[in-house]
């Protein structure tokens, strides 16, 4: 599955160290040119309601062309130098898929484009 790469920023076969943080976390998107966005979610205590809420964080990774990750994989990301204005990260390696990816991301797409003034045209519709 890994193939030998040329990639000077690949932290297996380039000379790239890595130090800091280390996420585990999806690939939403690979548009750009040896980059992908990961998006990861964690839990955030609030004291005065005395509950957690969920947040997400997204970062812009460098995607080696050995690994070549695709949307929907699960990855782990590590911390390195900085390769550009926003990258900062560098996927060390593929750990799986994740198979309910595109039925999520539909679900919220259809939140986002679903509006309240057409609803109740609908039913005044039927009546």
């Amino acid at each position: 599955m890994e193939k030998k790469c040329n990639d000077v920023h690949c932290s297996v076969h380039g000379s790239l160290s890595l130090r800091g943080r280390t996420f585990t976390g999806t690939v939403i998107s690979t548009k750009m040119q040896k980059t992908a966005i990961v998006q990861w979610e964690f839990k955030r205590y609030l004291p005065k309601f005395e509950r957690y809420e969920k947040r997400k964080s997204k970062v812009k990774v460098h995607n080696p062309e050995c690994l070549n990750v695709k949307k929907g994989d699960i990855v782990e990301i590590s911390e390195c130098r900085p390769l550009s204005k926003t990258k900062h990260f560098v996927i060390v390696k593929k750990v799986g898929e994740d198979v309910l990816f595109e039925e999520k991301q539909a679900l919220l797409e259809e939140g986002k484009t679903r509006s309240k003034k057409k609803e109740p045209e609908k039913q005044e519709a039927e009546v």
